[in-house]
């Protein structure tokens, strides 16, 4: 069992979620999966499936179209997790604040352990977020 636990601090899958963006975030998520950022180093993986997951990546402002799919994916998720946003536009909306189609900030329906800024985030920046999120991710499953 503890070969278990150790494996999983390790091994953090990501799920990536979204909700409406430009894609200028998602590019620059999907740029360290390469071999010149190579997130991997750290344990990180994509998974297919959010019941897989041990942290969300939200990007995008929160749509109409896209809340209650959001919400339900996030649920999907096993405790612990830990959830951040990519991006501004998660984060304040950014230029889409006020439209008739955007619902909020991401902070607006659901807890958010990590914030990354920025239009699109550099990947450096996205590194510092993913390695903060595996930190609290750690945290939460010593206290569970």
């Amino acid at each position: 069992m503890e070969i278990l636990k150790r494996g999983m601090e390790k091994s953090p899958w990501i799920y990536h979620i979204n909700t409406g963006s430009c894609n200028g975030c998602d590019i620059e998520l999907v740029a360290l999966l390469g071999p010149r950022y190579d997130i991997e180093r750290y344990g990180a993986k994509l998974a297919g499936t959010p019941r897989h997951a041990d942290i969300i990546v939200v990007t995008g402002p929160i749509t109409s179209q896209s809340k209650e799919r959001m919400l339900r994916v996030i649920s999907q998720v096993p405790e612990p997790k830990v959830i951040m946003s990519l991006g501004s536009c998660p984060m304040s909306c950014n230029v889409f604040k006020g439209s008739y189609s955007v619902e909020g900030p991401l902070d607006k329906w659901v807890d958010v352990d990590v914030s990354v800024g920025g239009c699109a985030p550099k990947p450096e920046a996205i590194i510092e977020g993913l390695k903060k999120a595996i930190d609290i991710l750690i945290k939460k499953r010593s206290v569970t």
